[in-house]
């Protein structure tokens, strides 16, 4: 289950070593939704993750022109899942840098912050509080280019476009992934699919709070 509020620009849910910049992004584009989720699936996948090597990642929505959003899979995702893309974000690199990077090198496009939509914070059941790994969820509205991978190694194989109203479906498909082995995720597509599902729930929650970023 994942507790989720209007974040204040200084709110204390905000991971300790993005708090400055986070509260500085929440004030020129808006509050996002905090959420933290307890679910022992996602954590363990959370698990996975190099943390020194990756503190958070940004998550991109990418809103085309004709207002759908834009999804994407890979070959080592189960056979027709599609989710909202994601990046790493370096150590050291700031949450802006890696958000416009990793929006290049997945997309090729060019586009324009719209709003700070999520974020989305994960909590081992028997931890004291949140872990300071994050996902950061923004806006992007396409202006310009055209949709290619800029980059090969992020080993993405399709697109698709999703009205947003079906965000809830995308996060349900994810969450029910079976629980069997993925080597390549180096979890199981259970425990990679509940924590993707959490950020979509997010992103949704933001989009129908405010109508009037919706095309």
């Amino acid at each position: 289950m994942t507790e989720a509020h209007l974040a204040d620009p200084a709110d204390p849910l905000y991971p300790r070593w993005a708090h400055d910049e986070l509260a500085t992004l929440a004030m020129r584009y808006g509050a996002p939704v905090v959420g933290v989720t307890r679910d022992r699936a996602a954590a363990g996948y959370l698990a996975t993750i190099n943390t020194r090597r990756r503190p958070g990642e940004v998550c991109m929505v990418v809103r085309r022109r004709s207002g759908k959003l834009l999804l994407a899979t890979k070959a080592i995702y189960p056979a027709g899942v599609y989710r909202l893309l994601t990046g790493g974000i370096h150590r050291r690199e700031t949450v802006w840098h890696a958000l416009l990077r990793e929006t290049d090198e997945e997309t090729d496009l060019t586009v324009e912050v719209r709003r700070f939509l999520a974020v989305a914070r994960y909590q081992p059941p028997d931890a004291p509080e949140p872990d300071e790994y994050a996902t950061f969820a923004f806006l992007l509205d396409e202006v310009a280019g055209e949709l290619r991978v800029n980059d090969p190694d992020e080993g993405l194989t399709g697109f698709r476009e999703i009205a947003p109203a079906e965000l809830p479906s995308v996060a349900d498909q994810l969450a029910s992934q079976q629980d069997v082995p993925s080597a390549a995720l180096e979890s199981s597509y259970h425990a990679w699919g509940r924590f993707r599902a959490v950020i979509h729930r997010l992103v949704w929650q933001a989009l129908s709070a405010g109508p009037s970023e919706q095309r």
